[in-house]
């Protein structure tokens, strides 16, 4: 007799993580091949590429060493073709690859927003684009978008970023709809306030890092590992009729209002 268990069991499947290699992605990218997940985790540094593939298969799990960049479409497509040749398909993607900075909105040029855009919305495009045919083959394929407090909330003076990741939030939503028919599940997972290389220099004895840990009810910042749980869910038959969503896993920083 099967237990529930096995609905968040990925054996057998085959996980892309973009931006895999380091922050988030590379915490999702061991997560699911926890969960018995094949994973691929890429980005752009070689030594950050090998250096997951070697703890992935540690866990007994197959991989590849392949880099890709975000913000190239041929990078993607060469990424694709040799998971597909070499793992013999793709059922889950990932999208973690992304930028951010803090300036005053006034003072953003047009280059600097367009290129934050290039990889944390129209990067996440490239992707689902590029796998969308593998997923669509699988069967159960399943897409999960990391969109951000700032898909839902303004925050200051990180506006490109914001309206990237809601960007994303609503590139979400509408591929849900549209891919539906071919058994695609797309979602997203919006961190809370989680410390990692991109956003340690806004945090770190900043008022701005203790503002947010005045907003979050749970008085503390995330750990990446927390993410993990909900990133198993969303590739899993679990989330079977799951689509469009996305999950907040921010210590109730959504849900806060007055918080003393």
């Amino acid at each position: 007799m099967s237990s529930s268990l096995d609905l968040f069991n990925l054996s057998g499947r085959v996980a892309v993580v973009m931006g895999g290699t380091s922050g988030i992605g590379r915490e999702l990218a061991l997560g699911l091949a926890s969960a018995g997940a094949d994973v691929v985790a890429t980005g752009r540094r070689e030594a950050l590429v090998d250096a997951v593939a070697g703890e992935i298969e540690e866990m007994g799990r197959r991989t590849l060493r392949k880099t890709a960049d975000a913000s190239k479409r041929e990078s993607i497509d060469a990424l694709r073709d040799s998971v597909v040749a070499e793992l013999g398909g793709v059922d889950i993607l990932v999208n973690a690859a992304g930028q951010t900075f803090r300036k005053p909105t006034a003072d953003v040029s047009e280059a600097q927003w367009n290129n934050l855009f290039d990889v944390n919305l129209t990067g996440t495009l490239r992707a689902c684009q590029s796998f969308h045919e593998a997923l669509a083959k699988s069967g159960r394929g399943r897409v999960i978008n990391i969109a951000s407090l700032t898909s839902y909330l303004g925050f200051m003076e990180v506006t490109a970023y914001a309206a990237s990741k809601a960007a994303v939030l609503g590139l979400t939503r509408n591929l849900a709809v549209e891919w539906a028919r071919e058994e695609i599940k797309v979602n997203a997972i919006a961190p809370g306030v989680f410390r990692t290389e991109l956003n340690s220099a806004l945090l770190d004895g900043t008022e701005r890092g203790r503002e947010l840990l005045l907003r979050t009810p749970m008085k503390r910042f995330g750990k990446t590992s927390e993410l993990v749980g909900t990133a198993i869910l969303l590739a899993s038959d679990a989330a079977s009729f799951i689509t469009g969503q996305c999950i907040g896993v921010d210590g109730g920083f959504l849900a806060s209002g007055v918080n003393q």
